[in-house]
């Protein structure tokens, strides 16, 4: 049956479950794409009114409607064409989804031959009905897979004891692993093992950011999930900077953020991120004063963020990647991640990682400076002082005067607010008394946590050096 038999005789049998005529590609368009890949599968008919009625759509422009609908959707629907008394009309063929697709936020259905937003109960069981999305198969080819990938995890495995036979066939250890299943490969071997992925927005964008709108550097790391791993971390490297310390004639290498915290950082977002989300994907910004992780994705069911900074289950929303993960030794222990973090923020003299749920997906902050609004709370200094600090921060100096102005408070009260904070090793005074007099941050400690005395590290006899070094790709990988 030529397009053109098969378009007169869907315009016989008028709009279904599965059939929607649409004049042009309107919001109302998206949405039917969206439900129809919800439902069953359908086909929209483009160009045509909704009493059947043929006005045709532009010959140019099948190409740009299928760039939008990847981007709107992320899907690729079949779309041919067929020419009726010089009129074009567009066919739209929409197979059912294996995994939830929204637009704009928001999931239809197909209810007769309507098109509904679904309710937030039917979207729940909905979402819990499809299987994970690392273990849905597909149709991929035993080529796709790089042996050599493979072949490196096993030996990761083997070196952190977490697997023994390292001499089974490539085949054989993606069907332990539960990644080839009935003879058919699953997404999870693909992204994890594959080649070269071609799944959307499957990857991780990394900026360097001065601020909110001045970007210094963008860049994408791509391919499988070992790759984007370690591609990933290797950018980060190399915008933070690096100082080292000898004692005892040993080197010491003192990043900006501890690095086994920044790995977890990237781990966390590999592992957990929503797979099924093909609109988004992870994106990694790296400011003068922190980072910020973000992956698509909420927490999981039953997960608050309150729960991430003590002992917690592990709900996973990627089992199989998970795993994959786990047995190469980069992840140590289930739900335990989140922890370690804070643990090596805190040794690193750094404020705690702040964990976000927000713009539908999940975030990890890492603050370069231990003078935040929330760590000076935590240190006890009232809200007139944090707003003293933060604008020292800004400015550069404050006087005596302009603390008074700014909180309408008596010389003496402004006094003992600015001599607290510089016995705390905060501010510092500069110059003797007057109008000249002017408090700056205390270099020493303008990145460095308060020390109590009696847990004050003591010092080696051995000679100590500091140098500052920015990040060089070519030689972090032995100064790690």
């Amino acid at each position: 049956m030529s397009q053109k038999d098969r378009v007169m005789k869907l315009l016989g049998l008028g709009e279904t479950e599965s059939v929607e005529f649409k004049e042009k590609p309107s919001e109302p368009f998206y949405r039917t794409i969206s439900a129809l890949a919800n439902t069953k599968g359908g086909t929209i008919v483009l160009g045509v009114s909704d009493s059947a009625q043929i006005v045709g759509v532009e010959r140019s422009g099948m190409e740009d409607l299928t760039n939008r609908i990847v981007n709107k959707l992320s899907i690729y629907p079949d779309i041919d064409t067929a020419d009726i008394d010089d009129k074009r009309v567009l066919i739209i063929d929409v197979a059912r989804s294996t995994y939830p697709v929204s637009y704009e936020g928001r999931y239809y259905e197909r209810v007769g031959n309507t098109t509904r937003e679904m309710s937030s109960k039917k979207l729940q069981a909905f979402m819990q009905s499809r299987s994970p999305w690392d273990s849905i198969t597909g149709d991929f080819s035993p080529e796709e897979i790089d042996g050599e990938t493979v072949e490196r995890f096993v030996q990761l495995a083997v070196e952190s004891g977490r697997l023994t036979d390292a001499k089974d066939p490539v085949r054989l250890v993606l069907q332990k692993l539960g990644l080839l299943v009935d003879g058919k490969l699953t997404n999870g071997a693909i992204l994890l093992f594959g080649k070269d992925p071609k799944f959307i927005n499957l990857c991780t964008r990394i900026g360097r950011f001065r601020d909110e709108t001045t970007i210094i550097d963008d860049k994408w790391a791509r391919g499988n999930l070992f790759r984007q791993f370690e591609e990933t971390i290797s950018m980060i490297r190399q915008h933070i900077s690096v100082r080292y310390e000898i004692e005892d004639f040993q080197r010491r290498d003192i990043w900006d953020y501890p690095i086994p915290a920044i790995r977890e950082a990237v781990l966390n977002a590999l592992v957990h991120r929503d797979y099924f989300d093909t609109a988004d994907f992870i994106l990694i910004k790296v400011y003068d004063d922190h980072i910020w992780f973000h992956n698509p994705g909420g927490l999981p069911e039953g997960i608050t963020v309150e729960l991430l900074k003590e002992p917690h289950g592990s709900v996973f929303r990627n089992p199989l990647i998970a795993k994959v993960f786990y047995l190469a030794g980069l992840i140590e222990q289930y739900g335990s991640g989140t922890i370690r973090m804070v643990e090596w923020m805190r040794e690193a003299g750094l404020p705690e990682p702040e964990y976000k749920e927000e713009m539908g997906g999940f975030s990890v902050y890492f603050y370069r400076d231990i003078y935040t609004e929330e760590n000076m709370r935590k240190m006890g200094l009232n809200e007139r002082q944090i707003k003293a600090v933060m604008f020292v921060k800004e400015k550069g100096r404050i006087t005596n005067r302009e603390y008074r102005g700014m909180f309408g408070i008596t010389d003496r009260m402004a006094l003992i607010d600015i001599n607290e904070l510089c016995s705390r090793g905060i501010l510092e005074k500069i110059g003797t008394t007057g109008r000249k007099t002017e408090y700056v941050l205390t270099g020493k400690t303008r990145n460095k946590p308060e020390i109590n005395p009696k847990n004050a590290p003591r010092r080696t006899k051995g000679a100590k050096k500091t140098q500052k070094a920015q990040g060089e790709s070519g030689t972090e990988a032995k100064n790690e």
